[in-house]
């Protein structure tokens, strides 16, 4: 397959070559787990059914996990493979099925759902660096979208990602889920459908922070349902952001976003910003 599934458009031969993603055909996974460190909404009790994909279209210096992002270096699994895992882990009953950094395995992740559909939400994790079209194509295998809203400003998200188009593409595309899923929830309040977006304040950048809730609100008005995140944690790649987040920091983003009108808002404790919250790439199914 000639690959265009991001907005970097590499047109290789992925059996051959490697694009910007540095991700072969096959798909590579690193872990395939029980998660519980999502909204409560998508984690609850039994955790989220998680698989990490290795490889990555972005580049941004500050990834937490980088160790898989930057250098894939997991199994590969075929369709069929794959398909047996999702069942495994329905069984061990966790809320949702969650493809974690899934935008290049995107056509991968539908052959496994057609040979295997679970009975529980599936859940499409991604940097919002994406095609809208590829979007449109996940519509029917897709319950829940959880897309990074990462950067307002082109400069910046050159800077740490690499990708000056990211802004324009990601809020192309988050409109697209927001149009697709509407939010529903179970007697649980688990989510069965639905978008949350997703952004981490980077220590330092709180107003662009700020015009990220700006470019969402002119874009998606205030109904949508925002996760604002405090977790950034130091990376020896990313020496321009080495200390963690401020309280004051995270507050004034948080109350602009009240101010916004902003009311479906989730907030994490400041304590994330941590390394035991990267998953252990050596455990899993």
């Amino acid at each position: 397959m000639i690959c265009n599934l991001c907005p970097n458009r590499c047109n290789v031969n992925r059996e051959v070559s490697l694009g910007i993603c540095l991700s072969p055909e096959d798909m590579i996974i690193n872990r395939i787990a029980p998660h519980f460190f999502e909204e409560p909404p998508i984690s609850g009790t039994k955790g989220s059914g998680t698989v990490f994909f290795g490889g990555c279209t972005m580049k941004c210096s500050f990834c937490q996990n980088y160790e898989i992002s930057k250098k894939p270096s997991g199994k590969e699994f075929s369709p069929k493979e794959l398909a047996g895992k999702l069942q495994v882990l329905e069984g061990l009953g966790v809320h949702n099925i969650n493809f974690v950094t899934p935008t290049h395995y995107s056509h991968k992740i539908r052959e496994t759902l057609d040979i295997y559909m679970p009975n529980i939400p599936i859940v499409y994790n991604t940097s919002g660096y994406e095609l809208t079209e590829v979007i449109r194509n996940m519509e029917k295998y897709v319950d829940i979208y959880l897309p990074d809203m990462k950067y307002a400003s082109s400069d910046l998200a050159k800077k740490y990602s690499g990708r000056y188009d990211y802004p324009e593409f990601a809020i192309a595309a988050i409109a697209e889920m927001v149009k697709q899923k509407k939010n529903t929830y179970d007697s649980n309040g688990l989510m069965k459908t639905g978008v949350i977006i997703r952004h981490m304040i980077l220590p330092g950048n709180s107003g662009d922070s700020i015009n990220v809730l700006k470019v969402i609100k002119e874009n998606l008005g205030t109904e949508v349902t925002l996760s604002l995140m405090s977790q950034f944690t130091p990376m020896p790649s990313c020496p321009e952001l080495p200390s963690t987040l401020k309280p004051l920091e995270y507050k004034l983003v948080i109350n602009k976003a009240r101010d916004m009108g902003f009311e479906d808002v989730f907030i994490q404790e400041m304590s994330s910003a941590q390394k035991s919250y990267i998953p252990n790439w050596n455990e899993g199914l």
